[in-house]
Order: structure tokens, then C-alpha cells, then sequence
């Protein structure tokens, strides 16, 4: 099995001291006190760096003769969803009605304090707001096809016709009656081995795709918000159904080019220059000078590497093909050493 690059030593050291979680699924760690390896973010008391070996993979951490941690479970899919939370997506899913509170979360088995946590980390908004915006959703998308606003309203679940008026005038700004074209962007995780990402599709093109663990994620979607003057939606549509199976095909090698259709928010210039990106074929790098150029701007390097990083559209618009004229690695939003991990995965031999 091929082993993949990794962060510097010291890097992967200080996000284990951390507990990290933008570091879950890059590396693991063996510590040779006890013979067990363990996810960056593993809850146990943290071993002395002299201690400790770094892996890219469970199968080099096992195959240098450590057992994986009862605690963290290294073994499972980093990000991945719990068996009983999954349960409750599949059931609101299923039925956008449904109010679930948290005696009926405690019949289930489950904290109310912990399946909170757990929205908050990966949605950014508790369970019960989740619920709440899953019946706007399905409420919204009902107006979108011509129901009448009192259907829409009751069969989504919402008490009252006013309470629905409400809720809707409070998110979009306008009346029911008046939200029928209203952008609908659904929000979705996708598991990733370079971590989650978050994946924000409209039902024209994939808008928004970026690690869980950017800095500034909460207001680029507030950016995004405005320039399309949309409406976020926890869910998946046919687009991002289509991004996460190719995603999975580029991240098992069985992929090189996207056809998933993108509509990234920008001015003229940006999206300009998110189209050379687009059109740098996989393995091959370009300088921004070389950018600019393709562009026909050859002296606005600047102006493209700010457009680069306000690419909305990681990986799938590839800003991590541009390097330094040096052939050194620049930033990227992502961390360089997610820059790395890619450029290698794509037959890249970096110095």
C-alpha cells in the first residue's frame, strides 16, 4: 500500500497536544509505551514526543505491530456519522414533520447534550435547529413546485400558517407567497481522506466546497448567503449526490476530471481565473505567473493569487495545481500540507 505524505513531525505533535480535529483521518499516532495507536484526537492523556511514531494509514500502524485504541477507534472512518445519529437524519429525512425532542431523543438511548455537540460540530446549528430548517426545506422546495403556501405549510409540519409566514419572512426576507423562486443551496458533509468537507449545491451547480476545519468558513457562507442571495438547507440534491461519487473516484484514483456542473459566486475577474484553473489537467502545476498569463493579465499575479484564494470550490477547481515560480508550495487554504497530500496523490514528485 502506498504511503502518503505527511505533515512535519512537529506539526503532527503539536495537533495531537491540540486534539486537533482538522487532523483526524491524515495522521494516526503509535505510542511505543503502551503498543497502541490512535486518532490526533484521541480524549487519553497525551504520550512524550519521544514516544510516539506518526502513520498515514491503520494498515502501516498495524503492520508495525500496534493495536488500535479502545477510546477513539482509530479503525472507524474518520468523520464518520454515528450509527443512531445517522438513524435520526434517516427518519427526518423520511419525514420533514417530524419534532423530536429530548425525552424522545433519551427513549432512543442518546444525550441530548451530546447528539447538540455533535450538530453543532458537523451542521453548525443544534439538532433542534436542524429539524427546524429540514421542515423549511422541504416546505420551500413544495412552494418551488406550485404547492399552494397552506399545504406546504401543514404538510411540512409547521402548527400554524402564521408560524410558517414567520419563519419563512424570517429567513428570506419576504412573504410565503413571494419565496417561490427563493435559492435553495442544500448543505451537506462529504468524507473525505483528507478530512470532511462541507459541499453546497443549488439544483444548477455545486457553489461551495471546503474543508469543515477553514478558518472563516462561517463567513464565507455568509458571503455566499448574500452574493446569491440564497437560502441554506441541510440535504443533498442530485448535484451534490454527483459531486461526493466523484470526489470518492478522485480520492480512489479512478478519477481525473470532474463533470460536475459548478456555479461558484464571483466577479468576472475571479471567475476567469477559476476557469484556467479548471483547465490545468490533473498532475501538472502552473506558476501564478503562468496563470495570469493564460488569463491575459499577465501582470495582475497579485490579482489572480487573491482570486485563488477566494476560490470557493476546493480540489474540484484546483487551485492546489498553482505552485511558486520556484517550483516551491504556496498557500492554500486548506493547509500546505493538504496542497502536498494532493499534488501526490496526482503522481506529483515533490522536493
Amino acid at each position: 500500500m502506498e504511503t502518503r505524505p505527511l505533515p512535519s513531525a512537529d506539526e503532527m505533535y503539536a495537533a495531537l497536544l491540540a486534539r486537533d480535529a482538522g487532523y483526524d483521518g491524515i495522521f494516526l499516532v503509535g505510542v511505543r509505551s503502551t503498543g497502541i495507536f490512535c486518532r490526533p484526537t484521541c480524549p487519553a492523556r497525551k504520550p512524550m514526543r519521544r514516544n510516539v511514531e506518526f502513520y498515514s494509514s491503520t494498515h502501516e500502524a498495524l503492520a508495525h505491530g500496534f493495536r488500535p485504541c479502545k477510546r477513539c477507534r482509530p479503525m472507524s472512518v474518520a468523520g464518520e456519522t454515528p450509527t443512531a445519529i445517522q438513524q435520526l437524519l434517516d427518519e427526518l429525512a423520511a419525514d420533514p414533520s417530524l419534532r423530536l425532542r429530548d425525552d424522545d431523543l433519551e427513549a432512543r438511548g442518546l444525550q441530548p447534550a451530546t447528539v447538540r455537540r455533535w450538530f453543532k460540530h458537523h451542521h453548525r446549528m443544534t439538532f433542534h435547529a436542524y429539524q427546524r430548517a429540514s421542515r423549511l426545506a422541504h416546505a420551500l422546495g413544495s412552494l418551488a413546485k406550485g404547492r399552494a403556501v397552506t399545504d406546504a405549510a401543514l404538510d411540512s409540519g409547521f402548527d400554524s400558517l402564521s408560524g410558517f409566514q414567520e419563519a419563512v419572512r424570517r429567513i428570506t426576507g419576504r412573504a410565503a407567497s413571494a419565496s417561490r423562486e427563493t435559492m435553495l443551496v442544500h448543505l451537506s458533509r462529504v468524507l473525505t481522506p483528507l478530512g470532511p468537507m462541507l459541499a453546497g449545491a443549488t439544483e444548477a451547480g455545486v457553489v461551495i466546497l471546503e474543508f469543515t476545519d477553514r478558518r472563516m468558513l462561517e463567513t464565507q457562507l455568509q458571503r455566499l448567503a448574500r452574493k446569491l442571495s440564497c437560502v441554506f438547507i441541510p440535504g443533498q440534491n442530485a448535484v451534490s449526490l454527483q459531486l461526493e461519487q466523484e470526489l470518492a473516484a478522485y480520492f480512489e484514483g479512478r478519477l481525473q476530471a470532474f463533470s460536475v456542473p459548478l456555479k461558484p459566486a464571483g466577479t468576472e475577474f475571479q471567475r476567469a481565473a477559476w476557469r484556467v484553473l479548471e483547465s490545468i489537467p490533473y498532475g501538472e502545476t502552473r506558476s501564478y505567473g503562468e496563470q495570469a498569463r493564460l488569463l491575459g493579465r499577465p501582470s495582475a499575479v497579485r490579482a489572480v493569487a487573491r482570486a485563488n484564494g477566494d476560490n470557493p470550490i476546493a480540489i474540484v477547481v484546483p487551485c492546489h495545481r498553482i505552485i511558486g515560480a520556484d517550483g516551491t508550495l504556496t498557500g492554500y487554504g486548506g493547509g500546505l500540507w493538504r496542497k502536498r497530500w494532493l499534488l501526490h496523490h496526482e503522481g506529483l514528485a515533490l522536493a
